[in-house]
């Protein structure tokens, strides 16, 4: 119960903040400038769904080693939590907001909160640290894109 717990929640975040940023995505976004590797719309979606499988079984996976006497590993469960925040924050403010300096700053949290979640998941658990490496992968694609869509649209007259 505990493993669709935290996989529901990964895709549930996921569901939550691209409902609430759909309407950015249609026009604003497809007449912003694009930085060079872009990929197609569509491929996100799938691997984002592969990101969010990915976090939540780590997740799983560290917290099967919670022992009630022993409080260590609830620290990296809490930076996971904010992890998983800063996910849902993103995609409402990049496209709800069509404000990509501000999705910046966000990116940029959520990159150091994924290292941090990563090593704290590595000491605990190597599997559950390597799971989180294609994520976080996939956020430093996601961190460029948004620095390029910054630069190439804000000083676009």
């Amino acid at each position: 119960m505990a493993l669709i717990g935290f996989l529901g929640l990964s895709f549930l975040v996921q569901v939550a903040a691209s409902g609430a940023a759909s309407h950015g995505v249609g026009h604003w976004y497809l007449s912003l400038r694009r930085p060079p590797l872009t990929l197609p719309t569509d491929i996100f979606s799938a691997v984002w769904a592969i990101a969010d499988l990915a976090l939540g079984l780590a997740a799983w996976l560290v917290w099967r080693r919670v022992d009630p006497w022993r409080l260590s590993p609830r620290p990296a469960l809490r930076l996971w939590g904010w992890q998983i925040a800063l996910v849902a924050v993103w995609p409402p403010v990049f496209f709800g907001l069509r404000a990509p300096a501000a999705a910046l700053v966000v990116v940029l949290l959520l990159a150091w909160v994924s290292v941090e979640t990563f090593r704290a998941f590595w000491r605990r658990d190597r599997l559950a640290g390597a799971l989180l490496l294609p994520p976080l992968a996939w956020l430093c694609y996601g961190a460029y894109l948004n620095i390029g869509f910054w630069w190439l649209n804000s000083t676009a007259g």
